[in-house]
């Protein structure tokens, strides 16, 4: 389905749509004030420091209608489809008119590789409009010692960050960014709940919306706005329909899930960072700043590309019975394999416990090029029943 009539309805949605339809226009409004703009490529970009250093960080994304000009030239066709979007707008100069800076985690490997082939072309292509890039080599498995490393690779990020700002950051600033994302990420929380309780009332294209416009804009401002929402959308009409949890590739925009909705079934919640996995796990403001940062990008909801199997699948158990869904859907964009890896074991332990699943690999994108692609979820959302389990 579309967005409802009775989202449109809701001035506060109506302002997070705007700022999710059209994504550059607070940066340049920022920029315009005189304040710095920072870009994201990767998902584990501490948002804390930047905010506490009076930036605005926002996400890159793909554009789908964007000719891939630069990108043929440098990249392989081999390269996730997304990823290769993203790649055109940071060497055709639209991320340079943008931002000021260009923050890349390795997230995944493939942003990995994006980053030494963005600093290669500054070393040979020094006219090539690529914003100044800093890399986050965070590590990923949970012990001790690499806690400790983690620490020690975000106390640089932050001496960047000061470069980048011109100036020192405290550690009461950045408490209070945290605390700032902390109250955020529970507005989210909340809106959540109207998602997966006993009766649904915001659905998956909608709550991508809500969540997705965070990346763009001044983050106490989109509190407001999700609060605002979440007290609108309690006197929304009931979503009826078999409650299905969507895992795979990242979705930057609602089409697939509109898809989805379409076929008739409710979205309840999904493990991807453009969704549910974005506000997954507060800073714990009793650490100190730079542990309580990393003590939550370490340690919420494991993402597919930097997982065990074993902690996937356990963690995809614990997210469908969270909440309530009857069935599970895969996705999967073509060359996105590491998303794929852990689905038969996923499959073989959902299909255990009686809750359906579907799959769907090697996608085009975006998700209107796969032809048949309606008719075939509404067959699997025909084939399942009702709503909640």
């Amino acid at each position: 389905m579309s967005i409802r009539q009775c989202a449109l309805e809701s001035e506060a949605f109506i302002r997070l749509r705007q700022v999710y339809g059209h994504r550059e226009a607070e940066a340049a409004a920022w920029r315009a004030k005189g304040g710095k703009v920072a870009g994201e490529l990767g998902c584990d970009v501490p948002d804390e420091f930047l905010i506490a250093a009076g930036m605005l960080p926002v996400h890159v994304y793909g554009d789908p209608d964007k000719p891939l000009k630069e990108t043929d030239r440098y990249l392989e066709y081999a390269f996730d489809p997304v990823v290769r979007a993203q790649f055109e707008k940071l060497v055709d100069g639209t991320y340079r008119d943008q931002v000021d800076v260009l923050a890349v985690s390795n997230s995944t490997d493939v942003v990995v590789r994006i980053y030494l082939y963005l600093r290669e072309l500054a070393r040979v292509e020094p006219e090539k409009p690529v914003p100044p890039v800093e890399f986050i080599d965070w590590l990923f498995t949970r012990n001790r010692l690499h806690q400790v490393r983690n620490e020690h690779t975000l106390a640089l990020f932050r001496e960047t960050v000061e470069q980048w700002a011109g100036r020192k950051i405290t550690d009461d600033e950045i408490r209070q960014a945290a605390r700032v994302c902390n109250e955020d990420r529970q507005a989210l929380r909340e809106m959540a709940g109207l998602r997966r309780g006993p009766q649904v009332r915001i659905s998956g294209s909608e709550a991508l919306v809500i969540i997705g416009s965070a990346f763009f804009m001044e983050r106490t401002a989109h509190t407001a706005l999700v609060r605002q929402v979440v007290e609108d959308a309690k006197a929304w009409p009931e979503l009826t329909g078999p409650r299905v949890f969507f895992t795979g590739s990242a979705q930057e925009q609602t089409d697939l899930y509109e898809l989805i909705e379409d076929a008739g079934a409710v979205i309840v919640g999904e493990d991807h960072d453009w969704g549910d996995r974005y506000y997954d796990r507060d800073c714990n403001l009793d650490y100190t700043p730079v542990r309580a940062v990393v003590d939550r990008y370490m340690l919420r909801m494991f993402s597919s590309k930097k997982a065990f199997v074993s902690q996937r699948v356990k963690t995809l158990d614990e997210l469908v019975d969270r909440t309530g869904a009857q069935a599970v859907i895969f996705y999967t964009n073509r060359y996105e394999e590491a998303a794929s890896w852990e689905y038969p074991s996923q499959k073989k332990s959902l299909e255990a416990r009686g809750i359906a699943t579907a799959g769907f690999f090697q996608m085009a994108w975006p998700a209107r090029e796969n032809e048949g692609l309606g008719r075939k979820l509404a067959a699997f959302a025909g084939s399942l029943k009702g709503g909640a389990r």
